[in-house]
């Protein structure tokens, strides 16, 4: 199979209705404290993202927004479920990555939860290693916040 990555923004219709299906499969995962996290997911209007897919049918997407120190924050990463286990995860991230190195970025952070195992597996095999939580972060326990070098 190949797939097709855009770049995009927030405001994109392709990119919020998959944003619709993470928001739903996370109040599904973390029931009791993902409203703790909501706030944590709005996107400014200049976040950057990329929507991937198969022919039209938009089936991933991910997104980075610039935080101080040169550091993209890798946020909102998605697949619906019947493309998981396809590589296309690894896909949207390599691009989130390129997307921010040609940012002059030097380090791309980002924050999982415990109740993820596929994603810490995803992030851990892409190179990404277990950092200090940060940010709001710092008080919510089942967070997980990981790090790696552009």
């Amino acid at each position: 199979m190949a797939f097709i990555i855009k770049r995009t923004f927030p405001n994109d219709p392709q990119f919020t209705s998959l944003i619709e299906f993470l928001n739903k499969e996370l109040w599904e995962r973390n029931p009791v404290r993902q409203g703790e996290y909501e706030s944590h997911n709005l996107l400014d209007p200049e976040t950057s993202c990329v929507i991937a897919f198969d022919d039209k049918k938009p089936i991933a997407t991910g997104a980075f927004r610039i935080l101080k120190d040169d550091k993209a924050e890798i946020k909102r990463m998605y697949v619906l479920p019947e493309y998981r286990g396809k590589g296309i995860s690894k896909l949207v991230l390599s691009e989130l990555e390129t997307w921010a190195k040609e940012q002059e970025l030097s380090t791309a952070v980002l924050e999982t939860g415990l109740n993820h195992p596929e994603a810490i597996s995803l992030y851990q095999k892409s190179g990404y290693r277990k950092i200090k939580n940060y940010g709001p972060y710092k008080i919510l326990p089942e967070s997980i916040c990981m790090g790696t070098e552009l």
